[in-house]
């Protein structure tokens, strides 16, 4: 039993930078209607920036945050000017499909540029292991889930509580109303595209500082993780994002801890798999749609 609370607390906390990719998938697609298949090299851009300013000037953790932070934001502009402001608003195939090659062209890029097949990453040194009675929590695991939870509450408050925030979500939910009030359709997209790409950063920069070390296969790992948890939460809610970060995170601790390595693998995909044929709408999808059609009803 200890074990399973144990992993549960592991993969609460690995699941909430999870959570974090798939927030920065779903402020693109909730907004843009569009899915961005280069957010994983663009922060995987980020990661080895802040990398290389590690290993090239021996820099420490906030310069190497902030050149991540930066790297990540500046490769995703690049891929919003191309496969997004280029392409008019409903050839959402087209969409992919170019931000698909770009994916192809900045993982192909950094891998020309560091040819080795792992580079080292700066942790989070000096921090005491965290001692709860039989249990033990990494500090770069609280780092992590705290770094996660003032993040998402931070959102939150851009998103009610700005005018940002209230043409964001006008933009969500009518792209032509939006268009007709006032909303520079075009500026509140790149804001939301660089805000993804910044939150997209901090949970690189995380996973990275955890881990100890990258590689250039970062990028697709963390596509694949923001996709299925966006998927398992529901496409386009902020809330499904994070539970379905958290829900994944968990299922693939208790799975590395009872199936090791490769059932851990077998087990995400069965989970996706799952959801998409039991529950197409996410944990928290159905929840939502039922919360707009009653407010529907009301108007």
């Amino acid at each position: 039993m200890i074990d399973f609370v144990q992993n549960t607390l592991d993969g609460l906390a690995i699941g909430s930078a999870y959570g974090l990719l798939a927030l920065g998938f779903t402020l693109i697609f909730g907004v843009m209607r569009r899915l961005n298949m280069a957010f994983g090299p663009s922060i995987l851009v980020g990661i080895f920036a802040g990398a290389w300013l590690h290993s090239h000037w021996s820099a420490g953790m906030i310069p190497v945050f902030l050149a991540t932070l930066a790297g990540a934001v500046i490769a995703s502009a690049y891929v919003e000017r191309l496969s997004f402001a280029a392409i008019r608003g409903d050839a959402a195939l087209a969409s992919m499909a170019s931000s698909f090659a770009l994916w192809m062209q900045l993982e192909e890029a950094v891998a020309r540029v560091f040819p080795q097949r792992t580079y080292a990453f700066p942790t989070f040194e000096g921090l005491p292991m965290l001692e709860l009675g039989p249990l033990f929590l990494r500090p770069e695991y609280l780092v992590m889930f705290l770094t996660a939870a003032a993040l998402v509450a931070g959102l939150q408050v851009i998103l009610t509580r700005t005018l940002f925030g209230l043409h964001l979500r006008t933009l969500s939910d009518n792209r032509e109303a939006a268009r007709v009030s006032g909303v520079n359709v075009a500026q509140v997209a790149l804001l939301t595209f660089l805000l993804a790409a910044a939150i997209g950063g901090v949970a690189g920069f995380l996973i990275a500082a955890t881990d100890g070390q990258i590689s250039t296969k970062l990028g697709m790992w963390a596509t694949m993780k923001g996709l299925i948890a966006m998927v398992i939460g529901g496409l386009g809610s902020m809330r499904g994002a994070l539970i379905g970060g958290l829900a994944l995170g968990v299922v693939e601790a208790q799975a590395q801890w009872y199936l090791g390595a490769s059932g851990r693998e077998i087990t995400t995909f069965a989970l996706l798999f799952v959801a998409l044929i039991l529950l197409p709408v996410g944990l928290a999808g159905g929840a939502e749609t039922g919360a707009r059609a009653e407010a529907g009803r009301r108007l």
